[in-house]
């Protein structure tokens, strides 16, 4: 454990977990949406639901699809500048089996139509556990620079891909795969050593069997 453990991170508050990891959260869908959302609902579970008014976790959510970082003090005037900035966004309670009390779900479209669903919990001092993408397990933190890919589950898209980041001396930290059923759809998430670069991110792209490509850099 070290320091940033104890004190937890730099940021706006007033709560470690309800509001630098809120924003963390909301900010982890927007890069994953990969544009300005013009529509967000937010369903907080457990003690997020009772607190969320008070500890400004609505407003910490917001900014981070505002794509703020945990101390910018435009934290505080999130929502007002989110709705100027032409989001949509409302709040309302939601109720899951076995998740964590600080969990929320968001639902985020953007300008071009695109849809994502985030669930992820604020699990203390500012960190957070993305669990699911489009109800699709992912289990990454954000700590570290993280390939997400949806890909199809088919026989060597999983090897390409550790062999292309191989080739370019990107060490994988961590890798998780889960899919929805044999040959459908899939996600890679794989937390990295290394920031690839941009020709590597294009060239995944392109393989056959893969749907999409996010980096997300450390939140």
């Amino acid at each position: 454990m070290n320091l940033f453990d104890i004190i937890g991170p730099v940021m706006i508050g007033p709560s470690s977990s309800h509001t630098a990891g809120a924003a963390r959260i909301g900010r982890v869908a927007r890069q994953l949406l990969g544009e300005q959302p013009v529509k967000a609902v937010v369903s907080f579970h457990g003690s997020f639901e009772k607190t969320y008014q008070g500890h400004g976790t609505d407003r910490a959510v917001a900014g981070g699809l505002m794509n703020m970082g945990v101390d910018d003090e435009r934290l505080r005037r999130s929502l007002k500048l989110a709705r100027d900035a032409g989001m949509d966004i409302s709040f309302r309670p939601v109720k899951l089996r076995d998740a964590h009390p600080n969990t929320v779900v968001v639902d985020v479209i953007g300008a071009s139509g695109k849809h994502v669903t985030v669930q992820a919990a604020s699990v203390g001092g500012g960190s957070i556990l993305v669990q699911y993408l489009d109800g699709l397990e992912v289990g990454f933190s954000g700590e570290k620079t993280t390939l997400v890919i949806r890909h199809t589950d088919e026989p060597g898209a999983i090897a390409t891909v550790t062999h292309m980041l191989s080739s370019m001396r990107i060490n994988i930290a961590a890798m998780r795969v889960f899919r929805r059923e044999a040959g459908g759809e899939a996600i890679m998430a794989i937390e990295l050593d290394q920031r690839p670069r941009d020709s590597l991110i294009s060239a995944l792209k392109i393989l056959p069997a893969i749907s999409d490509v996010t980096l997300l850099d450390q939140i």
